[in-house]
């Protein structure tokens, strides 16, 4: 990891508020509500990695404890959003892979499903987005499993556009080569409406 990524996640504030969610760093005191969130979504997450089987209170502790030494390491850009009236987690986000060259770096996002549908994750995004533009980045991308068809259709949300396929790219969860659909935002695109 380059220190100039460092000090760009260095510069990303712990928390971020928008109208109706807060953003955090991860911790391990969020760990019972990641487990909850992700074995209640599981059926959804199987192009997830780290969602393919059940959390326990340990896995779930272990999962928040790597995401914050990643955070710490200056590695990523990591936050769980929390709804700020109920305090219920909506989901986790973050910036990753960055190419301060270009400047661009990827968006990975995972949500809770028992709030689906009420536009949540999309602000939280929608705040990530921002943030990495403000941080500097020029191109946030999302890399989605060609047979993600919710992923991309979130990702087109943000304002992220379609540029192709790249094909046996990466391992799917299975181990198997897989296809990847690029979309991505520049800087200077307009925001997406509403």
């Amino acid at each position: 990891m380059s220190a100039g990524v460092r000090t760009l996640v260095g510069r990303a504030p712990p928390q971020l508020l928008t109208p109706r969610l807060t953003l955090e760093f991860p911790r391990a005191a969020h760990a019972a509500a990641v487990r909850d969130s992700v074995n209640i979504s599981l059926p959804s997450l199987r192009f997830v990695q780290w969602g393919q089987r059940p959390f326990d209170e340990d896995g779930a502790r272990r999962f928040c404890e790597i995401d914050a030494e990643m955070v710490a390491r200056g590695e990523a850009l990591i936050y769980f959003a929390f709804e700020r009236e109920t305090q219920r987690f909506v989901g986790n986000l973050d910036l990753h892979s960055f190419d301060l060259g270009a400047p661009r770096c990827q968006i990975g996002y995972v949500g809770d499903t028992r709030l689906a549908g009420r536009g949540l994750m999309r602000e939280a995004a929608l705040a990530l987005v921002d943030l990495a533009f403000e941080l500097g980045i020029e191109r946030v991308e999302a890399w989605c499993d060609l047979r993600n068809t919710r992923s991309i259709h979130f990702a087109q949300t943000l304002g992220l556009q379609y540029e192709g396929v790249m094909r046996g790219v990466e391992r799917d969860a299975r181990g198997e080569l897989c296809d990847q659909v690029l979309l991505a935002r520049l800087k200077r695109d307009p925001a997406p409406a509403g």
